[in-house]
């Protein structure tokens, strides 16, 4: 399931179709924090807008993302591949814990 934030301004830098943030994430993984057993609340990760956030999924899938939006259930933003940032979306129930920097 895909969740699209609506249109972003022209020249906001988090822009759908354009290439995500400038450079790559830090180098590191950090610590994972405490674990929750309930979904993440939009308004703690609306902290992380515009950050490095690295993320751990309920699936063990893990990875540095750049979040520009945060709706009541979803989050969308660019995920680091490895070799570039992809545009994606997330359900915050999916999340089982962040990090951001």
């Amino acid at each position: 399931m895909s969740f699209f934030p609506p249109p972003s301004p022209p020249g906001f830098p988090g822009q759908p179709g354009s290439m995500g943030p400038s450079s790559p994430p830090p180098g590191f993984i950090p610590q994972q924090p405490a674990v929750s057993p309930l979904a993440v609340d939009p308004g703690a990760i609306a902290g992380c807008l515009f950050r490095n956030t690295y993320v751990w999924l309920v699936n063990r899938n893990q990875f540095w993302f750049y979040p520009v939006f945060v709706g009541r259930t979803s989050v969308s933003g660019f995920q680091w591949n490895g070799r570039f940032w992809v545009y994606t979306g997330l359900s915050l129930q999916s999340i089982q814990s962040f990090t951001c920097f």
